[in-house]
């Protein structure tokens, strides 16, 4: 066996322990806020768009309600979200991932790991949250966002709340779901309901607390 050959080998199975590592990083960070919330959207988003000072605004209100925020610790919607949590002087949860030429951990976070692997990243940031506030994103936050809608449709995870913040931007996605899904049988009656879409900071609010109370 070659020298190169050997150094694939221990590469790999240090990658596999790193995988579980993660695991349980990711872990002791979460099991120190009882109360969590996941923010998903665009990392493109700019500090002078309005949704991404929405976003700083909504974290400060479930921030102040004693809710830990947790973002991927990256730029635009992440980035809102920490901040306003951060200068709230509230917890900041970063689960950056680690890519070769983008994605640098945002200066506004408490607490943070850095990934190596997307699927250990996506777990922490899904199963383990007590609602899920979805600000307009690309194909990132759809993926992120219809993984959470399948997993609580299928019953493979607790039906928590999924808001969709920005009428505008996603009543064309509401409206292909009612339209060509729920009408065509492709998706069961009451799977609408899965998300709620709403500006309204004191919905929100009262939507997740209740959730969480209950």
């Amino acid at each position: 066996m070659t020298v190169a050959q050997k150094n694939a080998i221990a590469k790999s199975t240090r990658e596999l322990r790193t995988s579980d590592d993660e695991f349980e990083a990711a872990f002791k960070i979460l099991k120190k806020y009882p109360k969590r919330v996941t923010f998903f959207g665009s990392a493109r988003l700019l500090p002078d768009t309005k949704y991404y000072n929405m976003a700083h605004d909504l974290a400060v209100r479930m921030a102040d309600n004693g809710f830990a925020i947790i973002s991927g610790g990256g730029n635009g919607i992440m980035e809102a979200s920490n901040r306003g949590a951060f200068d709230g002087e509230n917890v900041s949860v970063g689960f950056n991932i680690k890519l070769p030429h983008e994605q640098h951990l945002n200066s506004y976070t408490t607490d943070s790991l850095q990934f190596n692997f997307f699927f250990t990243r996506k777990v922490m940031m899904t199963f383990y949250t007590h609602a899920f506030v979805c600000f307009p994103g690309g194909f990132g936050t759809l993926d992120e966002v219809f993984e959470v809608m399948t997993l609580i449709q299928t019953g493979k995870m607790p039906p928590v709340p999924i808001i969709f913040v920005g009428n505008k931007y996603w009543k064309d996605l509401d409206k292909f779901i009612r339209k060509n899904l729920l009408k065509n049988h492709l998706v069961s009656n009451g799977d609408e309901q899965i998300y709620t879409i709403t500006e309204d900071f004191n919905t929100i609010v009262k939507i997740i607390n209740k959730s969480y109370n209950s």
